[in-house]
């Protein structure tokens, strides 16, 4: 029953019969017999049929809440059981906001050194597309805001505070300034993350509680392009102070705080509920709790 529940569960995430059978790596008449196998199995229709995906019936929806379950356990089983004969193998696919991804490496590195064999792929996603993500097993961890609107049946383990600079260009009327306000930078010409982004509501929240009208010229859901503008010297960014303290910032840019207020929000390494957990997940989440001590949090 396992393989006709991944056929439901990649229907679900693809909602198309066509790339579900794809990406479970079948025929698409394969993929059908399944799902027509399982609702004979079950004794209900579990999914809306015409000419193209239509949608999954009520007894879809609460087949693919079971299905979830039972394909995650037993995707942690394997490993489990694996990870007695090989040790920690596999690999660990990891979601992580636009502005974290400077830090991930902090968690990855050392859990890499400690076990070579394990693989990682990371993705740069934005915070509404992380709880979709968990649910649909696409990914094993994420990487994210724990406190502006909490995730709900995860493990969360908080990372780091999350401040915030002005970067802008060396010659840039605030570069010799210890602090700037939220007010100040909200005046000059700006380039940031796309709206769909946590990071983009907080900050643009912040400009304009300065009581002004940010001057938002240039989007992109990669802080190397906003980087890129920056160094024109035509806009300046706000960006996590983590960033800066990467070494991400070169000699031709400047970086000062903004105060007033002097934000904080916190990031955290979350995952989904599970006993037992798969052995990569705990050697994650121990990595995670040790990284969170040494950046004092």
């Amino acid at each position: 029953m396992i393989d006709k529940l991944e056929y439901l569960l990649a229907l679900a995430n693809e909602k198309h019969f066509s790339r579900a059978a794809d990406s479970c790596g079948v025929s698409q008449p394969s993929l059908s017999l399944g799902l027509k196998q399982l609702e004979e199995q079950l004794g209900v229709m579990l999914v809306h049929r015409g000419s193209r995906f239509i949608g999954l019936t009520a007894e879809g929806e609460r087949a693919l809440e079971w299905a979830r379950r039972i394909i995650g356990d037993t995707r942690a089983m394997r490993q489990d059981i694996k990870a007695l004969k090989q040790g920690l193998t596999g690999r660990m696919r990891i979601a992580v906001i636009p502005a974290a991804l400077p830090m991930v490496t902090t968690v990855t590195a050392p859990l890499a050194a400690r076990h070579p064999d394990i693989q990682f792929t990371i993705l740069s996603r934005a915070w509404s597309d992380v709880s979709v993500m968990l649910d649909n097993l696409e990914i094993d961890a994420a990487i994210t805001y724990v406190d502006v609107e909490p995730l709900s049946r995860v493990t969360t383990i908080p990372l780091y505070r999350e401040k915030y600079q002005l970067v802008a260009s060396k010659d840039c009327v605030f570069a010799q300034r210890a602090s700037v306000t939220w007010a100040e930078v909200a005046k000059i010409p700006l380039c940031l993350l796309t709206p769909n982004t946590q990071n983009r509501k907080i900050v643009e929240g912040l400009l304009r509680g300065g009581g002004g009208e940010p001057s938002i010229v240039v989007e992109s859901d990669s802080m190397t392009v906003l980087l890129a503008h920056v160094r024109t010297g035509t806009w300046a960014s706000v960006v996590p102070e983590k960033l800066v303290q990467a070494g991400r910032m070169t000699a031709e840019f400047c970086a000062v705080p903004i105060v007033e207020p002097d934000v904080t929000h916190t990031i955290g390494l979350v995952m989904p509920v599970r006993d037992p957990a798969s052995p990569l997940a705990n050697a994650l989440a121990s990595e995670a709790r040790r990284v969170a001590t040494e950046l004092n949090l």
